[in-house]
This record gives structure tokens, C-alpha cells and sequence, in this order.
């Protein structure tokens, strides 16, 4: 049996990349009702926070998708979750600096891939389960602008005879419902990942045949993810409210409402899918209704350019960690 220490050691990492996870991603959710002035950012920031949180109760499915279905469970050890946690968290940490909305869920999932590689070799990636997930993690961006292009499309026509002012006045009332619907699927998909890598980790140790995600679990992840948006990452909350395209109350619903509908669904089938991938592509497809000069594709280049870097980044880091802990350890 590995050391109790290692187990200790994960579950800590895990709650750090939550924490983490949650002002990195926290844009997700309050970037468009901020940018448009719905909400001041302190409102913005308490509402997703306690979104979040409850989300975070919404279910398991995508926690077990994360912990049982990427790598093989007999080749995970503790230094292999370490390892993809570390990377992870890097990663995270560089691009938020950099002020880039990149994916948690991409680096983590990236990261448990390189970690698995370096532990047991290809054969202990389980194949059906990787090509689900990278299928819905390159699509979720797509469907998302499509959705956001669609939604927006169908607004202007219901409004088209409405005034400016009428427009504004509803569309800033239904903001508010949908960045807490933003919210809550946020949370109810990214949080359950770190559940997942928890949950794996007693599995390895315990030697447990049934994956089964504990209630203390659960409740740990989700005060850790709703703790890390009260903090708030105002580096990509700037970028994806400000700079991608000009917001006003009725695009940022549009967004709003269409990346959390996908983010939900992909939650209830236990699909990860990267949050921050699904709401930048909703507000490109919005913008992209005005005209596609609309929206600042060299911002969106760069923040493709992060989507791209972000798996073999993460894998790599991860695989290097990996061989030097089991060096260590």
C-alpha cells in the first residue's frame, strides 16, 4: 500500500486546483453581466459563487466519466494523480496571468492522460473513454457559438419592433437569470472533475472495486470551486467581457443562456467539457449576428492558440512530473 501521506497530498492538490479553478473560471459566469453593467462586480461575484456552489450538488455523472474513464484503474497510483494535478494547476496559473480564458478541463484531463502515459504506458488509457471526451471538448466550443448565433438570431426578430430602451430593460432582467443559470452549470460540471480525481485517488489506495463519489467529497469541492470565484479572475473577465466583442444586456443573455444549456446537458450525460471553450464561442457566435467584423478575431485566435497548447502543454508537464516523482517517491 502506498503511503497515506500521498493520498492526503491529492486530496489537498485537488482542493487547490478547485480553488484555482474557480476565480480562473469565474469569467465563465460573470464576464457578460458585468460587461454590460447588469450587475456591479461584487454582486456579479457573490452570485456566482453561491451558483456555483449549488451546482456543485447537481449530480456525479461527469465525476465518474473524469476518475474511471480516462485511465485504466488498476495503473493509477498517487504520484500519477499528483503529477496530473500539479500540471494542471501550472497551467492554470500561467494562463490566468496571461489573462487567456484557457480550459481547467483540458489541462486536467490532459494532464491525467500525460500522468497515465508515464505510469503505465498507452495501453492503460482507455481508449472508448478518451475519444468520448475529446469529441465533446472539441465540439462544445462549436455547438456553443452555433447556439449563440441562433439564440441571438431569434431574439433580434422577436424584438425587432421593440424600442432600445424596451430592449435594454428586459433583456438586463433576464441577465440576471441566465449568468446564475451561467453559474450553477459551471459549477455543476467543473467541480465535479476534482471530485472525480479524489474519488480515484481513494479507489487506488483503498483498493476499492465500486467507484463511488463520498458525500465529504462532494461538499469539499464544492466550498473550494465557490470559494475561488468569490475571489474572482479579473484578468479573463476583462477579456471575455470586454474584449472579444461589445456586449449589451441582450447579447450577454443570448451567451449566457446558450453556453449554459450545453454545459448542462454535457453535465447530464458525464461529459467534461471545458466551460470556458463553450461561453467564449456563445459570445463570438452572438457578436458574429452584427457582422463579423463584429467581434476581434485576433483575440479569438489567441484564445484558440491557448485551447490548441493547452493538451500537449499539460500532457507533457504532466509526464515529466510524473517520471521525476516516481524517481522520488
Amino acid at each position: 500500500m502506498e503511503p497515506f501521506y500521498l493520498l492526503v497530498a491529492v486530496v489537498i492538490l485537488a482542493l487547490i486546483f478547485d480553488f484555482i479553478n474557480g476565480f480562473h473560471d469565474s469569467s465563465n459566469a460573470i464576464a457578460t453581466v458585468i460587461s454590460t453593467r447588469v450587475m456591479t462586480p461584487k454582486m456579479g461575484i457573490a452570485m456566482a459563487a453561491m451558483m456555483n456552489l449549488i451546482g456543485a450538488f447537481s449530480g456525479t455523472a461527469v465525476a465518474k466519466t473524469v476518475g474511471a474513464g480516462l485511465v485504466a484503474a488498476q495503473a493509477v497510483t498517487q504520484a500519477t494523480i499528483i503529477a496530473a494535478l500539479i500540471a494542471a494547476i501550472i497551467w492554470n496559473l500561467i494562463t490566468w496571468y496571461s489573462g487567456l480564458p484557457s480550459s481547467s478541463s483540458h489541462a486536467l484531463l490532459a494532464g491525467l492522460v500525460g500522468a497515465g502515459i508515464a505510469t503505465g504506458g498507452y495501453q492503460v488509457l482507455i481508449w472508448s473513454g478518451l475519444k468520448k471526451i475529446l469529441i465533446a471538448l472539441f465540439l462544445s466550443p462549436l455547438i456553443g457559438f452555433l447556439c449563440g448565433w441562433l439564440v441571438m438570431a431569434a431574439l433580434l426578430w422577436v424584438f425587432h419592433r421593440s424600442t432600445p430602451s424596451r430592449v435594454t430593460g428586459i433583456s438586463q432582467k433576464l441577465q440576471i437569470v441566465s449568468a446564475s443559470y451561467m453559474a450553477f452549470s459551471h459549477g455543476s460540471n467543473d467541480s465535479q472533475k476534482s471530485m472525480g480525481i479524489i474519488t480515484a485517488a481513494l479507489v487506488s489506495f483503498y483498493s476499492l472495486t465500486e467507484f463511488h463519489v463520498p458525500v465529504w467529497v462532494i461538499v469539499s469541492c464544492a466550498f473550494a470551486m465557490a470559494a475561488g470565484t468569490a475571489f474572482g479572475g479579473w484578468r479573463i473577465i476583462r477579456t471575455l467581457g470586454l474584449k472579444i466583442t461589445a456586449l449589451k444586456p441582450i447579447h450577454g443573455f443570448a451567451a449566457e443562456i446558450s453556453a449554459a444549456s450545453v454545459i448542462e446537458a454535457a453535465s447530464h450525460i458525464g461529459v467534461p467539457i471545458s466551460t470556458t471553450h463553450t461561453i467564449s464561442a456563445a459570445i463570438m457566435g452572438v457578436g458574429s449576428t452584427r457582422r463579423l467584423s463584429a467581434v476581434k478575431w485576433g483575440i479569438g485566435i489567441n484564445i484558440v492558440s491557448a485551447w490548441i497548447l493547452t493538451l500537449p502543454a499539460s500532457a507533457l508537464m504532466a509526464w515529466v512530473i510524473c517520471i521525476l516523482l516516481k524517481q522520488i517517491l
